[in-house]
């Protein structure tokens, strides 16, 4: 076996130990709140979707999809030595142009879907150009551009477009009635998860992903992108042109957030509000803890964002009466912080399985 090779397998194996352990805090707080219905309340957690098929399953799809793609943004970004914690605000400005072009312009889903990967991708752009001319850091930028995304669309939405804003239900109009022909097709995923918002969106978003693993890891783009997130000054001396390798990585960055936007709101399952939406979507955020979970890995975001949907999902299940639904985030937010840890953990299972080894040879 490969170094390589086993590198992965002890990578796999703790962050399955990051998910152990944080599920098993989880249970113990739900004994702490109230231990008579705990460990009913803990089974709920972990079927998920499962525990109401096959509408849970489909709503545990549909989740997925936009948190890939949020996760992908992030992961990239990591990748190639950046933190875009402006996903968010990417995400948000995608919906824009999501929102737009299937309501206002009535067009086909796929060029709705492209405009909001070029929106996301335009403001994905600012903060790498920033950091590549005047070296201002990322982290900032990002932040500043995600609130400045987000009160910019509701504005536009609100008042500023006219025919995106419907008074009677305080949120956007519905696509499915004003243009039904700009949502993404579900291909009958609808009728078998009794859902109105499962469509194909989950296998676009695991395609990009695909997409992503082999544009970093195969491809020469890919390596100098990489090369200068590793160090820019050894890069830049390669003839690697370091500037716009970073404005271009936050661009990528930018557009998956905003293919995640344009993923969730074309597939027909919410309206935005721009009345009440005054704090930044979570599931901007949710792509830092799925990147971090799956070690920046863009096969491993797929699998990665799917459990975290399915814990989520199966938090809100949880019987209200006994347990509030944010319980599911608080065992999410566990897993995250020990996956600060991954490196240790590593250390100590591979000092397990050594001494193992070495355990079998002396027995020889």
């Amino acid at each position: 076996m490969s170094e390589k090779t086993k590198d992965v397998l002890l990578s796999i194996v703790a962050s399955l130990l990051c998910i152990v352990i944080g599920l098993l805090v989880g249970l113990i707080i739900l004994y702490c709140i109230n231990a008579e219905n705990a460990l009913d309340g803990f089974t709920r957690i972990i079927k998920g979707g499962f525990y109401l098929k096959p509408k849970g399953i489909g709503s545990e799809i549909a989740q997925s999809a936009p948190l890939i793609m949020t996760g992908l943004s992030v992961a990239f970004a990591f990748r190639t030595g950046l933190f875009n914690i402006g996903a968010a605000g990417q995400y948000t400005v995608g919906v824009f142009g999501a929102l737009y072009f299937a309501l206002i312009l009535h067009m086909p889903w796929y060029v709705c879907l492209l405009a909001a990967m070029v929106c996301g991708a335009i403001w994905g752009a600012v903060p790498g150009i920033f950091k590549a001319y005047f070296n201002v850091n990322e982290v900032i930028t990002s932040i500043m551009f995600n609130w400045i995304g987000l009160y910019l669309v509701n504005e536009l939405m609100y008042s500023t477009v006219k025919g995106m804003y419907d008074q009677k239900t305080t949120r956007t109009y519905k696509i499915s009635s004003v243009s039904p022909g700009s949502l993404i097709p579900d291909c009958g995923m609808n009728a078998v998860f009794k859902t109105s918002s499962t469509t194909i969106a989950i296998f676009i978003a695991i395609a990009l992903a695909v997409l992503m693993y082999v544009i970093l890891n195969k491809t020469t783009f890919g390596y100098e992108l990489k090369a200068c997130g590793f160090n820019k000054d050894a890069a830049k001396y390669a003839g690697i042109n370091d500037r716009r390798n970073i404005v271009l990585s936050m661009m990528i960055s930018g557009a998956l957030a905003g293919v995640g936007a344009g993923l969730y709101y074309l597939s027909g399952g919410a309206e935005w509000n721009p009345q009440v939406a005054t704090a930044l979507p979570a599931i901007g955020f949710n792509g830092i803890p799925v990147a971090l979970l799956a070690m920046s890995n863009p096969l491993g975001v797929v699998f990665a964002a799917v459990f975290v949907a399915h814990i989520s999902v199966g938090g809100a299940y949880l019987p209200t009466k006994y347990f509030q639904p944010e319980i599911a985030d608080l065992i999410v937010a566990v897993i995250i912080y020990l996956c600060a840890f991954v490196a240790l953990f590593k250390g100590v299972v591979a000092g397990v399985l050594g001494r193992k080894k070495a355990g079998k040879g002396d027995a020889k």
